[in-house]
């Protein structure tokens, strides 16, 4: 027999009416599957929540993490430009310390040079003296007198290293050794040699460039070769040629 629109209306009233048929109905009409979706969704949803609350703790720990690791760069930045920073004074400071050794070793030297003429200077010229501060003044005032040096040309001369006089062995003629001194000879004082020899040839007698040293460059050695400049190092002379 037909179920009409009646019955069926009469039906819905009914479970209106009676709340715990409707259950009973769900039970026959509905799968188990089906039942049980609200509760699957429901657990879903906690589910979901918990791993979005572990998700969001998770991140806010990276944050932090970030956080720190952005501030330990910053120190660690910070350090490194402190140490840079004394790094470059202690480079300053050794530069420094360096040069200063290098002044001292070469004003020793100097001395030796000063004081030891013949042991330096015999194979150079016989009877070689050293001009004393006093004999150097009057020897460039008179070349001032007589215009044969102006007097930035004679400042320039009166600041080598050492002078000597004495008499050429070849011919036995007055020369002059213009000698500039250093620990380690470099191109610059072949070349104060070379200028200042040049200026005090002025005076009358010819003037010798001379470098000494403890050691030569292979730059100044080869300049010294070009412009004719003797080299003296531990008291061994190199002849120009």
């Amino acid at each position: 027999m037909p179920f009409t629109i009646e019955e069926f209306r009469d039906l819905i009233r009914m479970l209106d009416e009676r709340p715990e048929w409707r259950s009973e109905l769900r039970r026959l009409v509905l799968t188990d599957e089906l039942l049980a979706l609200p509760a699957q969704m429901a657990e879903l949803r906690v589910h979901t929540e918990q791993r979005f609350q572990e998700l969001a703790a998770a991140q806010r720990r990276t944050e932090e993490r970030v956080t720190e690791l952005a501030v330990a760069q910053r120190r660690t930045e910070e350090q490194v430009a402190a140490v840079s920073a004394q790094l470059a004074d202690l480079i300053q400071v050794v530069q420094t310390f360096s040069t200063d050794i290098g002044e001292l070793k070469g004003r020793s030297l100097e001395g030796d040079y000063r004081t030891r003429v013949y042991a330096y200077f015999s194979r150079l010229a016989r009877r070689a003296h050293a001009l004393s501060p006093d004999e150097l003044t009057s020897l460039l005032e008179d070349a001032i007198d007589r215009g044969a040096l102006s007097e930035d040309q004679a400042e320039d001369v009166s600041l080598a290293d050492v002078i000597v006089r004495g008499r050429r062995r070849s011919d036995g003629a007055e020369v002059f050794l213009v000698v500039e001194v250093s620990w380690g000879v470099g191109p610059q004082d072949v070349e104060r040699a070379t200028r200042r020899a040049a200026l005090l040839a002025h005076t009358g007698p010819p003037a010798l460039p001379v470098v000494a040293g403890k050691w030569v460059t292979p730059e100044a050695a080869q300049l010294a070769r070009t412009q004719q400049v003797w080299q003296l190092t531990n008291g061994r002379a190199i002849r120009p040629e």
